[in-house]
């Protein structure tokens, strides 16, 4: 091992993502929001869980893409089912 290192021509490597998810941001209703965290404050789970498990419930029902105008109808079907 040697006592002292020149970096001065290093270069950083490449950071590794993070295989399967990808963070995003969206907004959503108020009341949706609210709805699905009391859902998951009752199940003992994560609300953004409960929101990506509604999301891909509907990709195995539709093949259809998803658009803005289509999550947000999926989330608040997933709101009136929990009344």
């Amino acid at each position: 091992m040697k006592k002292e290192y020149d970096f001065s021509k290093a270069k950083r490597g490449a950071v590794v993502p993070q295989v399967g998810k990808t963070r995003i941001t969206i907004y959503l209703d108020d009341d949706v929001l609210d709805a699905f965290r009391d859902r998951a404050d009752a199940a003992g789970r994560g609300y953004q869980t409960m929101i990506n498990e509604a999301l891909r419930e509907h990709l195995g029902r539709s093949k259809q893409p998803l658009d803005a105008d289509t999550i947000r109808r999926i989330v608040r079907e997933e709101v009136r089912k929990t009344g």
